[in-house]
């Protein structure tokens, strides 16, 4: 499998910036020590050598040739750094028409020539650039002026170009819609309307009676691979309560066409019923099938929750780590841990669970009418990152923040208790809204890159859960 839309590194730009003053020959060694490092940090990036000479803005003249260039690359972000000091004129006007995320640096000036004199300035020319995009109403990033091997400059492009990641998801999101929402769930009502108009987002529906007949097809034509893959999983999967294994193979086809729908439609992840129409046809429940695509990168939104994909679908765009998302339901505090939580709900993908611990494919212990084929374990140990978008016509937020696991009592179905700076606090946030006890996570410290990447969308406001504000 390809690796996934929201996956993929977003193309950059990169557009050195120098003037007529200060030394030419130093602003192409830093342009030189500026690619290398980007390089070696494996970020691509398309540099403007072929329209100018040394590929160094120099001028406002050059304006209109970078421009098109760079929309003829097709271009997600950009980058202008500040080699030697800054033609803010040109550098604002080539963000202000590029219209992509934006990033601004320069690299530390060194100490004075023993006669006085300085190769560069550049902080003083980025701070210039600064006020013009201001003027331009263009947002743009930041990294404070340093060099190129200073850790702060690694994590600051490591960060924007996450950032501009979650952007370009946000914008060209596709979700596909398994069945209909479940009536008792108001807390799941969403406008397909808003999101399209407001963010770009597509909700596709998929037919379920059509999904069915598929999925026979695709079972009986891979029984025996589908028979002898199922035998390797229950090595280490207990499904010892399912008597109808024509209905347990059923999973893995139901794995198997997510995959294939998501590559025909170009989508970057779903939302299903959950329950209980999938139960009542074929007896079981759709989990294991959907923990084994969420393991192959396809996130998937349970309980006809669309925000909670597009949570997940951001979270996974912004991570650092190949690692899935998991979407849980916040559900009590700890016992005894005034600052954890426990998350928890019907699938997750199998890979996050305590390493070298064993999953049931077991009966659910609070849906007691449904059928077997729920996933029992515990979720492994690990800083996370816990978000939710969420909203409606009265506008949209992205409420964020970081934990880590800790230990806690045995919960049936998968689990995992998270603590976090200081509960409390998170819990008057989330019930202020809007949002819901649905929540996305991920194994990765992610929050300083969805602050980021809010710059960047119009229309979504960013909220950090906890003490610490952005």
């Amino acid at each position: 499998m390809t690796t996934p839309r929201h996956r993929q590194p977003v193309k950059l730009g990169l557009c050195p910036i120098g003037k007529f003053v200060f030394s030419h020959e130093d602003a192409k060694r830093q342009k030189a020590l500026l690619e290398a490092k980007l390089r070696e940090l494996d970020i691509p990036f398309v540099n403007i050598d072929s329209v100018l000479p040394d590929g160094i803005v120099r001028d406002q003249a050059h304006v209109e040739l970078v421009v098109r260039y760079l929309r003829q690359q097709e271009i997600e972000a950009l980058f202008i750094p500040h080699c030697n000091f800054g033609t803010e004129g040109a550098a604002g006007m080539i963000a202000k028409h590029c219209g992509v995320p934006t990033l601004l640096w320069g690299p530390r000036d060194e100490a004075p020539l023993p006669d006085g004199s300085r190769l560069r300035d550049s902080l003083c020319g980025t701070l210039a650039t600064s006020k013009v995009l201001h003027t331009l109403r263009v947002p743009f990033s930041y990294i404070v002026n340093s060099t190129v091997d200073d850790a702060v400059f690694v994590s600051g492009i490591q960060r924007f170009v996450r950032a501009a990641r979650v952007a370009r998801t946000l914008r060209t999101m596709r979700i596909g819609m398994i069945g209909q929402r479940i009536d008792f769930f108001w807390s799941t009502i969403v406008s397909e309307a808003d999101l399209l108009q407001r963010f770009g987002v597509q909700v596709l529906p998929i037919d379920l009676p059509i999904l069915l007949t598929t999925l026979h097809k695709r079972r009986d034509a891979n029984r025996k691979a589908y028979q002898q893959e199922m035998a390797e999983l229950e090595k280490w999967i207990d499904t010892r309560v399912h008597k109808d294994r024509d209905a347990l193979l059923l999973t893995l086809a139901l794995r198997d066409e997510l995959v294939s729908l998501a590559a025909q439609h170009n989508l970057d992840g779903f939302v299903v019923q959950t329950f209980n129409s999938f139960q009542q046809i074929e007896g079981l429940s759709m989990s294991l099938g959907v923990s084994l695509a969420n393991d192959l990168g396809i996130p998937v939104g349970p309980e006809g929750d669309v925000h909670g994909a597009v949570t997940s679908i951001l979270l996974e765009a912004a991570s650092g780590t190949p690692e899935p998302s998991f979407l849980p339901d916040i559900t009590i505090r700890h016992p005894g841990n005034d600052n954890a939580v426990l998350l928890w709900h019907f699938e997750a993908p199998l890979s996050l669970r305590t390493p070298g611990s064993k999953v049931s494919c077991g009966l659910p212990w609070i849906l007691k009418g449904l059928p077997p084929s729920l996933m029992h374990f515990k979720l492994k140990d690990g800083p996370v990152t816990l978000a939710r978008f969420d909203g409606d016509s009265g506008g949209f937020r992205l409420g964020f923040g970081e934990g880590k696991m800790v230990d806690g009592p045995y919960n049936q179905e998968y689990y995992g208790w998270l603590e976090v700076d200081h509960w409390p606090t998170w819990e008057e946030q989330i019930v202020r809204g809007p949002y819901i006890h649905h929540c996305s996570c991920v194994f990765d410290s992610c929050a300083d890159v969805l602050t980021e990447a809010t710059r960047f969308i119009p229309g979504l406001t960013a909220e950090r859960f906890g003490r610490s504000k952005p």
